[in-house]
Parts: structure tokens; sequence; C-alpha cells
């Protein structure tokens, strides 16, 4: 089982838009991490959102360029001060590769919960429109990989 966590595209101050959407750059970048991710064949089967609209935003991005199953949804527990053990009991639940998309402090927590069984411990520094690769295997889940957008080559389009 893979599954993917992002964390939003840079968002708008409350004072700017009381709604956060992305901004320009970060709808841009998110775009060319999705692009990027497109061409190394990432393949979630549902891509879930807090349905904060930076987070929506950001998953409906993903969602045109890598196709899941479904459409991006929103999903409950993945608000930026929601308890981890909501999102994981919906990870561990899922039949399909993964692609939750959403804000701090929660994706560190969920990603500590996973990885060391204490959602206190953060061991991923998260980045906006970063891609965190978690797999689990028999003995658990691990790092996959992680990728962020100083390390994705900038494109013409």
């Amino acid at each position: 089982m893979e599954l993917y966590l992002v964390q939003h595209g840079k968002a708008k101050s409350k004072e700017e838009d009381p709604d956060r959407s992305l901004t320009d750059e970060g709808r841009h970048e998110v775009e060319r991490m999705a692009h990027y991710a497109d061409g190394i064949g990432l393949q979630p089967g549902l891509i879930c959102h807090s349905g904060k609209l930076r987070a929506e935003q950001t998953a409906e991005i993903l969602a045109r360029a890598l196709l899941p199953s479904e459409e991006a949804k929103e999903l409950a527990g993945l608000a930026p001060n929601d308890d981890p053990e909501i999102a994981r009991a919906a990870v561990e639940e899922a039949g399909k590769p993964l692609m939750l998309v959403g804000h701090l402090p929660h994706l560190s927590r969920l990603t500590s919960l996973l990885l060391t069984g204490d959602p206190d411990n953060e061991p991923i520094a998260f980045q906006n429109a970063g891609i965190v690769s978690l797999k689990r295997d028999e003995e658990g889940w691990r790092l996959n990989w992680s990728l962020v957008p100083g390390v994705v080559p900038q494109t013409d389009s």
C-alpha cells in the first residue's frame, strides 16, 4: 500500500483572501509538481483533501495530472488541528494507493504516527506543494521518498 501526503500549495494570507485560495506562485508550483509526479508514474487511486479551499485547489490540480480512478473528494479528519488517528483509520481502510492533501501540523503528526507510533516526533519536514511517499509492508509504514519543489526542474510550459 502506498500513501502520498501533500501539503497544499502556497496560499494567500487571510487579509488578502479570507478563504485562503492558492497564490499564482502556489498554483504554478503545484502544477509543476503534478506534471513531474505524472512523469515518474505516480498513480494514486484516490485523492482526498481537507475541504479547505487551498487544499481542494491543490487536490484538483493533482487530479487533473494524475487521473485517479475517482474525482478528488473531501475527507473528514484532514484539517490543520485534527486528531491524526482519524486520518490513520481512513488510510488503514484504503484498498488502493491514496493521496491526502492537507495542512500542517496535521500532516507532520499523521506521518509521525504512522512511522513511529507517536504523533509528536515529526520526522519529516513538509513544504508547500511537496509530496511525501510512505509505503506499508508486512513490518509497517516506511518512508519511500520525499519530493520538494526545489528539486523539481522548471519547465517552459
